[in-house]
Order: C-alpha cells, then sequence, then structure tokens
C-alpha cells in the first residue's frame, strides 16, 4: 500500500507542487492537534476566496478534537466516515449561505466551493491535509447546531497530519490504496 508521501499526482503538464500532491487522505494522524495560528490560516484563506457580488455565502461549524462540538459532529456523520474521521485534528462543517436580504443566491453552491479549495490548498501549505465528506446527516447537523433555514450544511470535513494508510481498517482503506486517477484534460472539454 501506499504511504502518505508517495501518491503525487500524474499531470500531463506541471502543475504548482501542492496541487499536485494534495490528496484526500481517510489517515490522520491520532492526537495531533492544531495551532490555532493554523486554524486562522485556513479560514482567512477560505475567506479571501471569490464570490458572487462578494456575497460570501458560507459560514463554517469548527470543531476541533477533546471538544464537545466534535463529537456533535461526529456522531452525524455515516458510520463508515466517523470510523476514520474520529483521528482528525479538526472536523469543519462548511455551511452554504442560500440566500440573503436581496433574495435568492443562485450561485452559493459553487462560491461555498470555492471557499473550501482555498481552505485546501492553504491546508496543504501549512502540511495539512483534508477530506471532505458528503456521508453525513445535514438536517441533524443543522438541529444540533440550531442553524436558520438560510444556512444549509453542506460537507463535513476532516483536517489534519496525513497519517499511514496502512493503519486503515480493509473496509474504509480503499482510495487510499487506489491509484489516483482524473478524467483526461480531452474528457474535461466540451465542443472541442
Amino acid at each position: 500500500m501506499n504511504g502518505p508521501t508517495d501518491r503525487h499526482a500524474q499531470t500531463s503538464v506541471p502543475i504548482h507542487p501542492l496541487l499536485a500532491s494534495r490528496q484526500s487522505t481517510r489517515a490522520f494522524e491520532a492526537g495531533v492537534d492544531l495551532a490555532d495560528e493554523q486554524v486562522a490560516a485556513l479560514l482567512e484563506a477560505a475567506r479571501w476566496a471569490p464570490s458572487a457580488g462578494n456575497t460570501q455565502p458560507w459560514r463554517f461549524i469548527l470543531a476541533k478534537r477533546e471538544t464537545p462540538d466534535f463529537k456533535r459532529v461526529l456522531d452525524c456523520l455515516a458510520p463508515g466516515n466517523g470510523e476514520w474521521a474520529q483521528h482528525a485534528s479538526a472536523l469543519l462543517v462548511a455551511v452554504r449561505v442560500d440566500s440573503d436580504a436581496k433574495g435568492p443566491l443562485r450561485h452559493a453552491e459553487y462560491d461555498l466551493g470555492q471557499s473550501m479549495a482555498h481552505l485546501t490548498f492553504q491546508a496543504a501549505a501549512e502540511g495539512l491535509t483534508v477530506r471532505q465528506m458528503a456521508g453525513f446527516d445535514a438536517e441533524a447537523i443543522a438541529g444540533e447546531f440550531e442553524l436558520p433555514a438560510e444556512l444549509k450544511p453542506t460537507s463535513v470535513v476532516a483536517i489534519g497530519v496525513a497519517g499511514d494508510p496502512a493503519g486503515l481498517a480493509e473496509a474504509v482503506a480503499g482510495p487510499d490504496s487506489s491509484p489516483r486517477r482524473r478524467l483526461g484534460l480531452d474528457e474535461l472539454l466540451i465542443g472541442v
């Protein structure tokens, strides 16, 4: 099985090394705490992402390990995700703002995605790894944190230091032991 540092993307042209080395591992080093400065840098990177009309339709619930909020978020994850995410240094709920005083924000999902991309890049610069999850109960999180209707939990993000995938249970190790693949550039371009 590949270790956490030997999964560099085989790109068709050179790209920034932080992007090429980024991976979404399920293996986290247990017991590693995030420094306050690291957390601030991650959130600051997300804050400065572009958004339609500068609406910034994102909010976050930050739950560091060993806090009650961490368990509250962990309990809302799908069982398979909870098995490995419990070792992350923090869980971050990415919350989409669907409307503001002017009405619906139709680019909110896109803009939230950009903020998470910025956070992910900053995490790589900090020597951290990020794994985003769709396997969680959004209604449970909204209820647990008493979110108003216009705030929609969209993903849960595990953040920490990449661990050794060899320590993962076989049932959750799949992506960490599989080759990294992407569609080719020719498959992504429409009408060319």
